[in-house]
């Protein structure tokens, strides 16, 4: 993620104005270019090899972008509905760590108003948050207006009756909003695929390609992969593997964030390198998720279908225990992976970095990634490279359920306060983060750990006294801080950097080092 001072606002603006217009110079020049019209005879000074790109950019724009736009407007398939007592229990769970129920309200209805947001309006938010309904059903309205009273319980103060001006955000019911990406830019993502190919190559990684017959299922074309003489065994996902060969040390799956695959984490895997004693290597499988990776593929995985390929690849090399390191977006399958009985007993110590699943519920990520007007440098590069990527908008538009995405402490199998020994885990906050309310996030830690649970109501609405009682003064410094003082590699543990942004931690060996050494203590824990 790029700052945001004044040259990289100018930069990123830059970089924005020329991608985003490329396509309707390229209509303007084809339409000349078919015009019978005099004027027009001027552009054919164009060099053959230009004239050919501005006719390949305009057909793509018309020929495949407009109609897979409308395409991908189809309705979300939002899976099943839990029972009725437990959507009750997560709108408890839910509310007891709202710590400002005015602002909460506010921002799931894009900053409106509480006079826009009257009592309709809350009760269509419920329906899509609750029920995964678009549309009112009578035999759901009793559920729906109780939990509309519970929500008053929680402002403290009465909705007003009727239907205001405000508009609520819906992740999976609203449009999928994206922007056109040139062939320019799907040239620019192939030349960053290859030099990431050559780097993982060079640093010992062996690619996992999926079947030849799926080659023209990805865009831009990796002509490098097909001469991988490695095939995964599964028919999605793709993967990079380091042969685990230590036998005093657990091996480390690895799951990217949205982005442009992994070209960002190439120098923390290659420098991922934790030796057992018996000074043999430690291994590591990197997934590709494509679907987020700036590419045109298949729709996102579903849930069970992601975990039982990452189960697969995993049964395929053998692994029985590993450490699971995961960045942003990764969090939300590690969550599934946590989840499931088919993953769950092989997961050991865990390193979630920038996670966006804690406090889900909470509008910040919704809003942040998809909704928020851009002003810095750093949010323009959000929004239009990441938010508004074809595959992004639509992974997060039509498969992203919050509800099946949120990650709670107890789902880390923390050791709780009746001294079971459960996993070690570590969280990676950065101060400045973009995307998550990372303080809310480290209250929500810090407070599970004083009483081995989630808080309850009136912990979620801890004054400011409180709150900084319970948490360690974070120290200024590069290697950052951890909640304790120090790495102790025991329970859970928060490594804070105050003045980074999001993804951030990947830009400098010294913040790297810092994660790295906890991913090398977990994985001493065999």
């Amino acid at each position: 993620m790029i700052g945001t001072s004044t040259a990289e606002y100018i930069f990123i603006r830059g970089c924005i104005l020329i991608l985003h217009n490329i396509a309707p110079a390229s209509l303007l020049y084809t339409a000349l270019l078919l015009s019978p019209l005099p004027t027009s005879l001027s552009i054919h000074s164009l060099p053959l090899p230009v004239k050919a790109w501005l006719v390949a950019e305009a057909t793509f724009f018309t020929v495949f972008f407009l109609p897979y736009k409308y395409y991908l407007q189809s309705p979300a398939i939002h899976p099943e509905l839990p029972s009725r007592e437990g959507r009750a229990e997560l709108f408890e769970r839910c509310n007891a760590t709202v710590e400002d129920p005015e602002e909460y309200l506010s921002q799931w209805f894009l900053g409106a108003q509480k006079e826009h947001i009257k009592r309709d309006n809350v009760k269509e938010f419920v329906r899509w948050a609750f029920l995964n309904s678009e549309q009112a059903k009578s035999e759901n309205e009793d559920e729906v207006e109780g939990y509309v009273d519970g929500m008053e319980k929680l402002l403290g103060r009465d909705i007003l009756p009727g239907k205001g001006g405000a508009k609520s955000l819906r992740l999976t019911v609203d449009k999928v909003d994206c922007l056109h990406r040139s062939l320019l830019w799907y040239f620019c993502v192939w030349v960053v695929d290859t030099i990431t190919y050559l780097s993982m190559l060079y640093s010992g990684f062996h690619f996992h390609r999926a079947s030849l017959k799926r080659f023209f299922m990805l865009f831009p074309f990796r002509p490098l992969t097909v001469f991988s003489t490695y095939r995964s065994p599964v028919k999605h996902l793709t993967y990079w593997h380091r042969p685990h060969l230590s036998k005093d040390r657990l091996p480390i799956l690895f799951i990217h964030g949205i982005g442009i695959g992994l070209y960002p984490y190439t120098e923390f895997l290659r420098n991922l390198k934790p030796v057992g004693r018996d000074d043999r290597e430690v291994g590591i499988i990197a997934l590709e998720i494509m679907p987020v990776s700036s590419r045109i593929t298949h729709p996102a995985l579903e849930k069970d279908v992601m975990v039982r390929e990452i189960q697969a690849i995993l049964k395929y090399h053998g692994w029985s225990r590993f450490v699971l390191v995961s960045h942003s977006y990764g969090s939300i399958i590690s969550t599934h992976l946590l989840k499931s009985p088919l993953t769950a007993p092989l997961i050991g110590p865990i390193v979630l970095i920038d996670p966006v699943s804690f406090l889900l519920h909470l509008p910040d990520v919704a809003y942040n990634f998809t909704a928020r007007q851009p002003v810095r440098a750093n949010e323009y590069q959000l929004w239009y490279f990441g938010s508004k990527d074809i595959g992004v908008a639509h992974s997060l538009a039509r498969s992203f359920f919050w509800s099946q995405n949120i990650m709670w402490r107890e789902d880390l199998g923390v050791a709780g306060a009746d001294g079971d020994k459960g996993r070690d885990v570590t969280v990676v906050l950065s101060g400045r983060d973009l995307i998550v309310d990372t303080k809310a996030v480290r209250r929500y830690l810090a407070a599970s750990l004083s009483d081995g649970g989630i808080p309850n109501k009136a912990q979620g609405c801890m004054t400011n006294g409180n709150r900084k009682a319970s948490i360690t003064k974070a120290r200024k410094q590069e290697t950052g801080a951890w909640t304790g003082g120090k790495f102790t590699g025991s329970g859970l543990e928060v490594l804070w950097f105050e003045h980074l942004d999001h993804a951030q931690v990947f830009d400098s060996e010294t913040t790297m080092r810092a994660v790295g050494k906890a991913i090398g203590a977990y994985s001493a824990k065999v």
